[in-house]
């Protein structure tokens, strides 16, 4: 959890409505319109930096760096921080690699001034923030479809944790569930 002088770690991820949140690219597409590329570049635009594992990176620098948009512009210009111990030579403009401990490096990260910091996804790297008490808020949003089988919000083993509903309503475009949470601790 952040102290007044500290950024906000926001994990931002999308869900089918049986909790499947692997390839979303393949499954969300279509209930995003207008209201979600609007909501989405407000959200982004109260992050100074993007933090991610080696699977986003791989999947987000081949989307984002040709695709015309304000979103994609902001994206692509702030600052992005890959942990990753194989990724040696980003192509993505302005993008860092780091390595050591990702908890560690994180909570520094978290004391230094700025903006929000953002994570798309709920993969590994998602669930070591989580695991580690790093995250200050969750974000889901949900999509009205039921995938037949991906990638889970959870798998087994992980540690589990409680959160407090901050703000539930209809997403930005039709069909959309917005929910944010922060953990609740103690």
């Amino acid at each position: 959890m952040t102290t007044d002088s500290s950024r906000r770690l926001v994990l931002s991820t999308l869900s089918s409505l049986n909790g499947v949140i692997g390839e979303p690219m393949a499954w969300a597409g279509p209930h995003f319109g207008p209201g979600s590329a609007t909501a989405s570049l407000t959200a982004l635009r109260r992050s100074s930096a993007m933090l991610m594992g080696r699977r986003t990176y791989d999947l987000f620098s081949r989307q984002w760096p040709d695709t015309p948009g304000d979103y994609a512009a902001h994206l692509n210009a702030m600052p992005k921080y890959v942990f990753s111990r194989t990724l040696r030579d980003p192509s993505w403009t302005n993008t860092t690699v780091l390595g050591g401990d990702v908890a560690d490096t994180v909570a520094r990260m978290k004391r230094e001034p700025g903006g929000d910091l953002v994570v798309y996804g709920h993969g590994r790297f998602g669930r070591t923030l989580t695991a580690a008490g790093l995250v200050d808020e969750l974000t889901l949003t949900v999509v009205p479809v039921i995938v037949p089988d991906g990638e889970a919000f959870s798998r087994p083993g992980d540690a589990p944790s409680t959160w407090e509903l901050l703000d539930a309503g209809p997403g930005a475009d039709p069909g959309l569930v917005s929910l944010r949470y922060r953990p609740r601790r103690g």
